[in-house]
């Protein structure tokens, strides 16, 4: 087949900013089911089951025969994704193999390399799940092992299914052999020069990403400064370890009133190429793509206020 120079845009059903704050949970957990159907934190728009590191080796097999059990009693539902948390292929394939596995939206793929691409994705073939592969191993250090991962992505039709690339900023701190300290930020670690190459590598070629968890459940001034580092460098979503952190990450999603009245003039017909807006320069040739992220976020989750839009300026006049 002819390489792919990029994964086409909006091939997927719906975009990764409907993801919201997916909630990451043990595949184990008794309200699994309650939670899956929206009975219990019905705020939630996505979540994790997790059959990996959220998990004991030796709890793999009664999570399976769990996750079997409460899909089963899972319901049809447009407004919630669920997710399961593949320890590795062979355990991909064992839940493939469940009934009412159609009953979920996709797979994470963990300790994604180059290595089990195929193994992985191998499984996926003919089925219409999405996934979320996560970069969280010591190739991720590696610019080239990046490259090659990326240049195999893009030239397999399964590329298409990918919703996102997740960073698994906790196995790669572990590598490092560090913990985020509390009160900083992960972009005042070394993992902040390691986001900013995979946004670099992945993200023009049509890859979203997303930023790794916020561990730390009492400081919530530097998960919200931590967000606006996260959108500064273009990452889209952040898994949530506790339900308290959904509402605190979702909300710092909503669009500055500023932002949108931009953008939405960008996508005007009667804009010029360059006019002056809230005293910055929009050129649309080069905003336009940060102007659909915008509208896109706002559709999700609103902004913080709306006015009617100005005349536009030229930037010269």
């Amino acid at each position: 087949m002819n390489q792919i120079t990029a994964v086409s845009e909006q091939d997927r059903s719906f975009s990764p900013w409907q993801l919201g704050a997916p909630l990451y949970m043990p595949a184990h957990r008794l309200d699994l089911r309650d939670i899956a159907n929206g009975d219990k934190l019905p705020q939630l728009r996505s979540m994790i089951f997790c059959t990996e590191d959220a998990v004991l080796k030796y709890e793999v097999e009664s999570c399976i025969r769990h996750l079997g059990l409460c899909m089963q009693g899972f319901r049809e539902t447009r407004q919630r994704f669920r997710f399961i948390r593949a320890r590795d292929p062979e355990i991909l394939s064992r839940l493939l193999d469940l009934p009412h596995i159609e009953r979920i939206d996709g797979f994470v793929l963990p300790k994604f390399t180059i290595d089990n691409f195929s193994a992985y994705l191998d499984l996926l073939r003919g089925t219409a799940f999405k996934v979320m592969p996560t970069l969280e191993t010591r190739e991720v250090f590696d610019p080239q092992a990046m490259y090659e991962l990326r240049q195999a992505l893009l030239q397999d039709v399964e590329a298409e299914r990918i919703l996102m690339l997740r960073i698994g900023g906790n196995d790669l701190m572990n590598l490092l052999g560090i913990r985020r300290p509390r009160h900083m930020t992960l972009y005042q670690t070394p993992l902040g020069h390691v986001v900013a190459q995979l946004v670099a590598l992945f993200k023009p070629y049509g890859f979203s990403l997303s930023s790794p968890v916020f561990e730390y459940l009492d400081d919530y001034d530097t998960l919200l400064q931590e967000i606006r580092q996260d959108l500064a460098h273009g990452l889209t979503g952040k898994t949530a370890i506790h339900p308290d952190q959904v509402p605190a990450i979702e909300n710092a999603y909503r669009v500055e009133r500023f932002d949108y009245e931009m953008a939405l003039s960008m996508h005007d017909s009667a804009a010029p190429a360059v006019f002056r807006m809230h005293d910055a320069m929009c050129e649309v040739a080069t905003h336009r793509q940060w102007g659909n992220e915008i509208i896109i976020r706002h559709a999700c989750y609103g902004s913080r206020e709306l006015v009617p839009l100005p005349d536009y300026k030229e930037v010269h006049s």
